[in-house]
């Protein structure tokens, strides 16, 4: 429930409030299939099963979560006004996923989590800190850079890192494009 008394769906809370059915259904399609496909590479691995387990809910969170923070709705949730830069880099900095993963996966060092995650975490920065006119350019730029820079994960895993990238620098970061307006 909002102040106001207004229920809140689950929808608006994974989504954004007022998704379409389209996006909604992309979303929802996309994370799906994404934790279907990290959920066979990690089995193919011969991984424990918890870690198959984690990585099936990180997959679904990022896949998911890429496409959704692309969306006219989520833009428009997440760019609205009184929403700062404080507010971004929280979203970014409360995905900890790297760090579970080494908690759970054979293969992952809690070294190249902390990499991983400072170097979104820095991307980050500073896509958030440059001007708008040059964010998005800036965010692609911060995203190719950092891409050369990861550590390397077990192959089931190739995925994660850039997607993560993808979720929170190109997606979450950039705000509504003047065109969708």
């Amino acid at each position: 429930m909002t102040p106001d008394g207004t229920r809140v769906s689950l929808t608006d809370r994974l989504i954004a409030p007022g998704a379409t059915r389209g996006e909604v259904s992309l979303s929802f399609g996309v994370a799906f299939a994404g934790a279907a496909v990290a959920t066979v590479l990690a089995a193919r691995a011969s991984l424990p099963a918890l870690a198959v387990a984690l990585i099936a809910l990180v997959a679904f969170d990022l896949y998911g979560g890429a496409v959704v923070n692309a969306t006219t709705s989520a833009k428009r949730w997440f760019h609205r006004p009184g929403r700062t830069a404080r507010h971004h880099l929280l979203f970014v900095a409360v995905h900890v996923q790297p760090f579970l993963l080494a908690w759970a996966v054979p293969g992952v060092t809690w070294r190249a989590a902390a990499t991983i995650y400072l170097i979104t975490l820095a991307a980050a920065l500073a896509v958030e800190f440059t001007p708008a006119s040059l964010k998005r350019p800036a965010a692609f730029a911060a995203t190719a850079l950092a891409l050369a820079l990861l550590p390397a994960l077990p192959a089931a895993l190739s995925w994660f890192a850039p997607l993560l990238l993808i979720k929170l620098l190109l997606a979450h970061l950039l705000p509504e494009s003047p065109a969708a307006r």
